[in-house]
């Protein structure tokens, strides 16, 4: 027989510094490991005060909390039996460390300090933490005196070690330092630790998982061992939804694997292992001759072991069998990932529901799609006795305990919580009011169909009144600015409408709060600015924010099949437009015509400027090698300069975007993510007229060669 051991690692919908919630979840894992026999168990990256705290990390109360918080960890006998890795902040040597701490039976054996931190796009560890620089080295920690009463310890290590335990060795990598090139895992395996922990704080991107996966793997591979990955799940508190997805990885092989999104808080994935499988992968000659040369971590002995005879003397019990890693597809992802974060927005908020401007066109119709979808999951959850969200639901239906009140049905839960309006003008058509009443219908939303012309003719007489001007569309005879002017007009009313119905509709309807308001605005019209700031792309948040036209068609076409929504075919069948300006017999307003560029250009333009860091010589460059073959080298500088200009002109929007579900690595947000000015010199004049240089030469030697 071999050495069998059970592990435990989680994925916990932690929320910036709800200590108190935090703690209870955390406890909860540990229950949940402790009765599925594991004898270690992993958290999350800074499980205890919630990854998103951002500044609150450089206040002292942070630290005081999270001790407290360690406190009653130690404290509680229903954590003893188990070894635990903890995620909090420490301070040491006035120096702020983000820190793993290993704990047994109410002591704690290692503080270990995250040594590589993630400080690009999203992220900004740096800002509020020191990376440990003394790799293999530890010093001694003074704990504080509420920490010393409790465990009878007045220091403990700090430092970069690993933990002997009685039958095996067990070595950190956090998060980041898995993505480096001289990961950790690399000379903690040489060393002979059996098991790494990984405990992360990494957030969801469509199609981003396999890469995740693959180095997880991959860190085994070569090596052999055990990993533990452990990664928060849920928004926190900002942008981003962090997306579980556990696992346990042996040799290579993943062994077990959590969800990637759900609106459960807890969620623990266990494995039973023989010890024996890393120790025969490991007789390797060559990794034999590197790891008798390989320096050594200093090692602090738990008096534990993590097999107890238990699961040898049974020979019903086996090893947990090989799984194939399972990926959703980017449709899939969609439909769940921006459906939690709402989810989980929603209900921390204590608001009554959404209202969502719903227009007839596919963007409103995607957001409308996926908050169907959060119902669905919803609905879900309470049917498989998830208390935590039945007591969610009713607070945001409006119900009580006593009422006995559980979801059954996603359509009667929408009609709850969601709110649609279609707020049309005389340049509405039939067909986009249409779609979206019996889209509204298919979901089960409170819908209300207005008119706003008496609002809009209020506001143009107004300005008449006061300029002795009337400004006219450009079909009526008007100039650019005053048919820009006037679609604005309508555009920034409906704003206005929206707060206004949000704030009221609850007190309509006889029930208590307000609505949170809901915008539709895609990633790629952010990146050109095509929509109008203070619009209806002001709103509390966006779920689609972060999201391409293209994969948004994508998901209403797999939505229209998979929750059985027939109207959403006329959605993708129907030309975008704003409805903004009149129609004639010869004119029908169009997006792409209006931008001068099509969605797809704008995903590729999107990609290049941020994820390949081109500017617009660069940009164009590459673009003639993609391009070439469909459009005239000329074509393609004026596309790129075209780009440009708008987007220079236009990035000042972004310093007011609405808070959006961040799904795409080409994001244009200005909060975090993408830092640029917002005042550009938009001729590009240097970087234009290299084009052109450039554009001369290819189109001479191009002539040359024909002739």
């Amino acid at each position: 027989m071999g050495h069998l051991i059970t592990v435990a690692t989680c994925s916990l919908n932690q929320w910036a510094l709800d200590f108190k919630g935090n703690l209870e979840r955390t406890l909860k894992s540990i229950r949940i490991a402790k009765q599925r026999g594991a004898t270690l168990r992993i958290g999350p990256e800074l499980e205890i005060t919630g990854y998103g705290c951002a500044d609150h990390f450089l206040e002292g109360d942070t630290y005081l909390h999270s001790w407290e918080v360690l406190g009653q960890i130690l404290n509680d006998k229903e954590t003893e039996g188990i070894l635990l890795d903890l995620g909090m902040p420490v301070m040491h040597k006035n120096v702020k460390y983000n820190c793993r701490v290993i704990v047994l039976n109410g002591k704690i054996l290692l503080i270990r300090p995250k040594m590589f931190m993630a400080n690009d796009g999203n992220y900004r560890e740096l800002r509020w933490f020191t990376p440990w620089g003394k790799h293999r080295v530890t010093e001694e920690y003074f704990l504080p005196r509420m920490i010393q009463k409790i465990t009878g310890q007045k220091t403990v290590p700090i430092g970069d070690a690993v933990i002997s335990t009685r039958d095996s060795c067990i070595g950190v990598e956090m998060c980041e330092e898995l993505f480096t090139p001289n990961s950790p895992h690399i000379g903690l395996s040489l060393d002979g630790v059996e098991i790494i922990t990984n405990s992360s704080g990494s957030h969801h991107e469509l199609r981003k998982l396999h890469t995740r996966i693959e180095l997880i793997k991959e860190a085994t591979l070569k090596c052999g061992g055990i990993y533990l990955y452990a990664n928060q799940k849920g928004c926190d508190g900002d942008r981003l939804y962090y997306d579980g997805c556990a696992m346990i990885v042996v040799n290579g092989q993943v062994v077990a694997q959590g969800a990637q999104f759900s609106i459960g808080d807890v969620e623990v994935v266990t494995a039973t292992i023989d010890l024996e499988d890393v120790r025969s992968f490991r007789t390797n000659c060559s990794r034999g001759i590197q790891a008798s040369t390989a320096p050594s971590f200093h090692r602090i002995e738990a008096d534990h072991a993590l097999s107890d005879g238990r699961l040898e003397d049974n020979p019903a019990i086996r090893p947990t069998t090989l799984k194939p890693v399972f990926y959703h597809t980017p449709e899939e992802e969609i439909s769940l990932g921006p459906a939690c974060w709402l989810w989980d927005y929603l209900r921390r908020s204590k608001t009554s529901g959404f209202f969502l401007p719903l227009s007839g066109g596919i963007d409103s119709c995607a957001t409308a799609t996926i908050v169907a979808s959060m119902c669905r999951l919803v609905v879900k959850s309470c049917g498989q006795g998830d208390e935590q969200t039945i007591a969610d639901a009713r607070h945001v239906a409006g119900e009580t305990a006593e009422s006995g009140y559980i979801p059954t049905d996603p359509q009667e839960f929408a009609h709850r919580i969601f709110h649609t309006c279609y707020m049309g003008t005389k340049n509405s058509s039939s067909e986009t009011r249409a779609r979206a009443k019996e889209l509204a219908e298919t979901i089960g939303s409170y819908h209300i169909d207005l008119n706003m012309d008496t609002v809009v003719a209020a506001m143009q007489m107004l300005f008449s009144l006061v300029t002795g001007k009337t400004a006219n569309f450009r079909a009526h005879g008007g100039s650019n600015v005053e048919n820009l002017a006037l679609q604005n007009i309508q555009a920034r009313l409906r704003m206005v409408i929206a707060y206004v119905f949000a704030q009221l509709l609850p007190w309509v309807r006889g029930r208590p709060g307000s609505l949170l308001v809901l915008g539709s605005a895609n990633v790629d019209e952010c990146l050109r600015g095509y929509f109008t700031k203070y619009d209806c792309s002001s709103a509390d948040i966006n779920p689609i924010g972060g999201i391409s036209k293209s994969d948004l068609r994508r998901f209403i076409a797999y939505a229209q099949l998979s929750f059985n929504m027939p109207i959403l075919e006329s959605f993708l069948d129907a030309t975008p437009t704003a409805e903004l300006e009149p129609m004639t017999e010869t004119y029908v307003q169009s997006d792409e015509v209006d931008m001068g560029m099509t969605y797809d250009e704008l995903t590729e333009f999107g990609r290049l400027r941020k994820v390949q860091k081109c500017g617009p010589y660069s940009m164009f460059t590459k673009l003639v090698h993609l391009w070439s073959d469909r459009l005239e080298v000329a074509e393609i500088a004026v596309k790129v300069k075209r780009f440009f200009f708008y987007y220079s002109i236009n990035r000042h929007k972004m310093t007011t975007l609405t808070p959006a579900y961040h799904a795409e690595s080409y994001s244009p947000d200005d909060n975090r993510f993408d830092l640029r000015p917002f005042l550009y010199n938009a001729s590009w004049a240097w970087q234009f007229e290299r084009i052109d240089r450039t554009v001369l030469v290819i189109q001479k030697e191009q002539a040359e060669k024909k002739d």
